[in-house]
């Protein structure tokens, strides 16, 4: 009968050192998980920051109320003509009236 009990004792222990093996290898892979997803979220803000810089940047250029004659004025004062043709050789081809 003790050596029952003892084996019983074993048992349970080896259990228990399962269990908590277990759950430690869960908390492992959750954080695990949670690392990784904090990495895609850092990569997807960084990108969009990047993207919101580049429409700032190209918002510069945006014709405005303000600056509406000071473009139309450069516009009359540099024309500038894309009626061109690229022939088989890859040369640009110009025959209009604006060349």
């Amino acid at each position: 009968m003790a050596w029952n009990d003892e084996e019983n004792a074993r048992q349970r222990a080896r259990r228990e050192e399962r269990f908590r093996k277990e759950e430690e290898e869960q908390k492992r892979r959750k954080l695990e998980i949670a690392e990784k997803r904090a990495r895609k979220m850092e990569a997807f803000l960084e990108e969009k920051e990047k993207e919101v810089l580049q429409l700032q940047e190209e918002a510069k250029n945006f014709i405005t109320p303000e600056n509406l004659e000071a473009r139309i004025e450069e516009c009359l004062d540099n024309p500038r003509n894309y009626n061109f043709a690229i022939d088989k050789d890859g040369r640009i081809v110009k025959r209009t009236v604006l060349s």
